[in-house]
């Protein structure tokens, strides 16, 4: 049938993919901020803190969820 195309896939959010993972539970797992560059000047507790995975917050969950499951 000429003319009618198909409609395209949904796509999971690459940049959401490659900044999240998933837990074996279904929870979202992400890097803290401010733990890229210039660590020489932040406190020591502040790099440790913030160079760990944390479990996103529930009001977050939802939209990370509808990025990374579409």
């Amino acid at each position: 049938m000429p003319g009618k195309a198909k409609p395209g896939k949904q796509r999971t959010h690459s940049g959401a993919r490659k900044r999240a993972t998933v837990t074996g539970s279904g929870k979202i797992r992400m890097q803290k901020a401010a733990h890229s560059h210039r660590l020489n000047q932040k406190a020591t507790r502040q790099k440790t803190m913030g160079g760990r995975q944390s479990v996103v917050h529930k009001s977050d969950e939802k939209r990370f969820k509808a990025l990374l499951w579409n």
